[in-house]
């Protein structure tokens, strides 16, 4: 049995029956990550005495019966979220050694729920980025086609979960870092409610966009991940207190009846590759098969969201990166003239070229004389996406469209042109800036690459996006997988 293809549940299923030990499954994947890493370059690093001493643990408690969904299965991290012991490099030179002295709230749930950390998934620095190529230190390649990008900026964490080097992984999403790249890798990717799970430990990009989420092998497998991350978090100041933790595992029903899908005729515009908008046709016919009613919605602002994020996230991003000066935090030149060249010399050689670019954009929108023409006047713009997506909620449940204009891209091919790197996010982006829940499910091929369907619902609303999201899936049934090109399966 090759214990690395199957998903979160099917394995827990193993471990309940003591039919295989968590040792054995983590060694299954970390004999996988050694066959398939390099070809692919998901990981910046493997943590495998970590994951067997962390294997050995789960198999304690097992032989005790405390067992719950996730006790000996393998994860892996994406690298800007703190890990006590264990380097956290955001995938640049700024970080390359920082070890932080504790965890972040989501790694310490998963530990505490039992799960093995077998790597860090590698990123565009700082997430930055629609391809992964924008990382120090290595480019990802999609694993249906070598020559391709898996998306960003959580491109290690998709790639990893499309190869089978993990159950499950863990990516964060400030324009759809999470949801663009499991489109263009074929696997299951949310973005919670800004705010359902904590923050903290989170290296900041943007504050008010950032949100940290599962990629996923299945619908399933993301309720389980999703219930073990959700929850109030005191250390996070942006963290909700709802009183009352759901279940999201009550949600999976295939039952979708009378659920009221909305389509928007903006999502359908010029841009969008063909194939693209057929399996997004099909798509809505599967809905309405299932017995959902289908109905028209309009979002006219969002042809704006795109400009008014890069605003928002680049103003906070230049905020945010302002501790990197190679005193406080970072990386320190060695050879300056005086204070001031050493801040100008660190920072210059610890960040990269499309950091540079956001934090120069995110200075200039905020300087005195451009504020108003330009961050006051975004954050207008994000008032009104929120409004739309709040009135098109009056007429549906679940709003579905395209995740990615196009299938991924080949590397290399958009590295020296930002504004079409940019449009690779065109249709997330919208529900980062309103804070709403949103998850790319596979639903079918173009060119042989993966489409995503994207589902979006009211705050808070995750259990109906799941609802949706799980009925979709058991009628698509969607069992391609890719076959790395070198790798003897």
């Amino acid at each position: 049995m090759e214990l690395y293809k199957l998903t979160i549940h099917e394995l827990h299923d193993l471990l309940k029956k003591k039919e295989v030990s968590a040792v054995e499954v983590t060694k299954a994947f970390l004999h996988r990550i050694k066959t398939v890493e390099p070809y692919i370059d998901a990981l910046i690093c493997t943590t495998e005495d970590y994951a067997l001493k962390q294997a050995e643990d789960a198999d304690k408690k097992i032989a005790q019966g405390i067992i719950n969904d996730l006790t000996g299965i393998p994860v892996i991290i994406k690298d800007n979220m703190c890990t006590e012991g264990v380097k956290t490099t955001c995938a640049s030179k700024m970080l390359e050694n920082f070890v932080p002295p504790y965890n972040a709230t989501v790694v310490e749930k998963l530990a505490e729920a039992g799960s093995v950390m077998v790597g860090k998934a590698n990123m565009d620095e700082f997430a930055m980025g629609s391809s992964t190529e924008n990382s120090a230190f290595k480019i990802t390649k999609n694993p249906w086609d070598l020559e391709r990008v898996p998306g960003g900026s959580s491109g290690g964490s998709a790639a990893s979960v499309a190869a089978d080097e993990t159950a499950y992984a863990l990516g964060s999403d400030t324009g759809g870092s999470i949801r663009q790249p499991a489109s263009l890798c074929g696997v299951v990717g949310m973005k919670p409610t800004y705010g359902l799970v904590s923050r903290y430990g989170l290296v900041a990009f943007a504050s008010s966009l950032d949100q940290i989420g599962p990629l996923t092998k299945d619908v399933q497998d993301c309720a389980i991940v999703l219930n073990a991350i959700a929850g109030h978090d005191p250390k996070d100041s942006t963290s909700v207190d709802k009183r009352r933790k759901a279940d999201y595992k009550e949600f999976l029903k295939e039952d979708i009846k009378g659920m009221r899908i909305g389509y928007a005729k903006e999502f359908f515009s010029h841009g969008l590759d063909e194939g693209i908008k057929e399996a997004i046709k099909s798509s809505m016919k599967i809905f309405k098969n299932l017995g959902a009613e289908i109905v028209e919605v309009s979002l006219p602002h969002l042809e704006y969201a795109l400009a008014a994020y890069y605003i928002v996230a680049s103003a906070e991003a230049s905020s945010n990166l302002a501790r990197y000066d190679g005193i406080r935090y970072g990386h320190a030149a060695s050879n300056y003239d005086d204070l001031i060249d050493m801040y100008m010399v660190s920072r210059s050689e610890g960040f990269g070229r499309e950091v540079k670019r956001r934090i120069m954009i995110g200075t200039y929108a905020l300087s005195s004389g451009y504020y108003d023409a330009y961050y006051n006047k975004a954050l207008k713009v994000r008032t009104l996406i929120r409004k739309d997506y709040e009135k098109a909620f009056e007429k549906c449940d679940l709003i579905a469209g395209p995740t990615s204009p196009t299938v991924a891209f080949k590397i290399g091919e958009r590295v020296e042109d930002p504004l079409t790197m940019y449009l690779a996010d065109v249709y997330t982006v919208p529900v980062n800036i309103a804070g709403l829940p949103g998850m790319s499910v596979p639903c079918g091929l173009s060119k042989g690459m993966p489409v995503g369907l994207h589902l979006v619902s009211r705050p808070f609303d995750e259990g109906v996006l799941l609802n949706g999201a799980y009925a979709f899936e058991k009628s698509r049934n969607f069992n391609e997988k890719p076959v790395i090109k070198g790798v003897r399966e």
